[in-house]
């Protein structure tokens, strides 16, 4: 149990800033969960949320992701599940493999694997226990790796496009080390974090603290230019949407869904150098991709407007993702399983496939598939062998699904993805090209309208 304190106490700061900085996203009924590492931030970010959770009523969960570089990550983890027992807290262990030739560095490619473990929870909000000297670390890194106005934002505070919330920025580690030290916390320490061949680690042990020397406030300045550059990168993405097709005014409102699956080309090649960098810059950031440096870049956009109408273009765009162009649009192509889909849905708002896409379900009344009237209680999803045939419009003849798929403009890397849903033997409804026309709800009937989400980064 944590000690008491007096509301002037440095750990009645933390909680009341905690409070302060999830206002609006801590609400009853929401589902949080906490990034948990076991270490010091975590631990103390842990034992926060706990306090609040009684007081706010959200739902809170943890998630450890045991990337298994270390022989003590099964001890870790260990640590985890029992600190999360004691506090009532429901933690899943995520294992992840670390993909070690990437071209990333291992520091990179233990990141990426752990937010992609991250973003496959079913959650509201993910939160992690960043704080102002990590944002100032982010800073300079980014610096020396001569990065733009995004990167010298460093990490955002909330990041609604991936659902990340960060309510510590604004607290030095040393008053998160306090609290636990006050409170009799205990944590893990990573021997990994003493390893000053990794950049972060060295600048944390070798240069900050020199620099600290001579500027006091350092990592607190920092940390505030981090906050100018990203009222500036603001700027850049509304700026990004409005070229991307976004009237001027609804950059907030525009289906990201529908932005996210694909980037004209002529949306590019009527800008001039630099915003189309900036375009092209945001539409990957939509994409949950690590940003490319500047030539790198350069050389995506020569490859993607400079290829011949009818050349098959395939640029690396991250480790599980490849930019494809496909008439008039550049698509992003990402690694999934080859596993055929048989499930069954029996009335559930969503259903999750093996390539961790995503069908939804919704009851409409006059669209979709007449369910009700059909006696449909159940209905099978399966791949696309090849052959099927579908008739979407009463007023034309039945087709094969091959030329719907290439009417619909759809390409031809994700037509065999689609899944397709059967009602008995019968194909019902294709997502994106519609409902067999003897399946529609009437007007007025009710209806199941099924969507199909591809899975994008950052989404749920």
């Amino acid at each position: 149990m944590a000690a008491t304190h007096p509301p002037s106490s440095p750990a009645c700061q933390l909680a009341s800033l905690l409070a302060a900085n999830l206002c609006n996203i801590a609400a009853p009924g929401r589902k949080l969960t906490l990034a948990f590492s076991g270490g010091l931030d975590s631990r103390v970010l842990l034992q926060l949320l706990v306090a609040l959770r009684s007081s706010s009523g959200f739902e809170l969960h943890a998630m450890h992701v045991h990337h298994g570089l270390s022989p003590n990550a099964d001890a870790w983890a260990e640590f985890c599940r029992n600190t999360c027992q004691r506090l009532d807290v429901p933690l899943t262990v995520e294992r992840v493999e670390v993909w070690r030739e990437s071209g990333l560095g291992l520091e990179a490619a233990a990141r990426q694997a752990r937010y992609a473990a991250l973003f496959s929870a079913q959650t509201d909000f993910i939160v992690l226990a960043h704080h102002q000297d990590d944002q100032a670390e982010t800073l300079l890194l980014q610096l020396l790796r001569g990065s733009g106005v995004k990167g010298l934002a460093a990490m955002a505070a909330e990041d609604d496009l991936r659902r990340i919330v960060r309510p510590l920025l604004e607290v030095p580690q040393d008053a998160l080390r306090q609290y636990a030290i006050a409170n009799k916390l205990e944590w893990i320490e990573d021997e990994s974090n003493e390893d000053t061949r990794y950049d972060r680690n060295y600048l944390r042990h070798e240069v900050l603290p020199v620099i600290e020397r001579r500027f006091k406030r350092a990592s607190k300045l920092l940390a505030r230019t981090a906050g100018h550059m990203a009222e500036a990168a603001l700027l850049l993405d509304e700026l990004a949407a409005i070229d991307a097709g976004v009237a001027p005014g609804q950059a907030d409102g525009f289906d990201l869904d529908e932005a996210r699956q694909r980037l004209t080309l002529s949306s590019l090649r009527a800008l001039n150098l630099p915003r189309a960098r900036n375009l092209l810059r945001w539409w990957l950031a939509l994409n949950g991709q690590e940003m490319p440096g500047a030539s790198r870049l350069e050389d995506m956009l020569r490859q993607l407007l400079g290829a011949r109408a009818d050349a098959v273009i395939s640029i690396k765009a991250g480790s599980d993702a490849t930019l494809r162009r496909y008439r008039d649009a550049i698509y992003l192509e990402r690694r999934h399983h080859d596993k055929p889909v048989s499930l069954l849905w029996s009335g559930q708002p969503e259903l999750q496939l093996p390539d961790g896409s995503r069908l939804t379900f919704e009851k409409r009344s006059g669209l979709g598939l007449a369910c009700e009237r059909l006696g449909a209680d159940k209905l099978r999803i399966a791949s696309r062998e090849g052959g099927e045939r579908f008739k979407p419009d009463a007023n034309r003849p039945t087709r094969t699904l091959k030329h719907l798929l290439q009417e619909a403009d759809i390409p031809p890397w994700e037509r065999d993805r689609i899944p397709l849903v059967y009602l008995d033997d019968a194909l019902a409804v294709v997502p994106g090209i519609g409902v067999a026309a003897d399946f529609q709800a009437q007007a007025d009937e009710p209806g199941l309208v099924i969507g199909w989400q591809p899975v994008w980064r950052g989404s749920r």
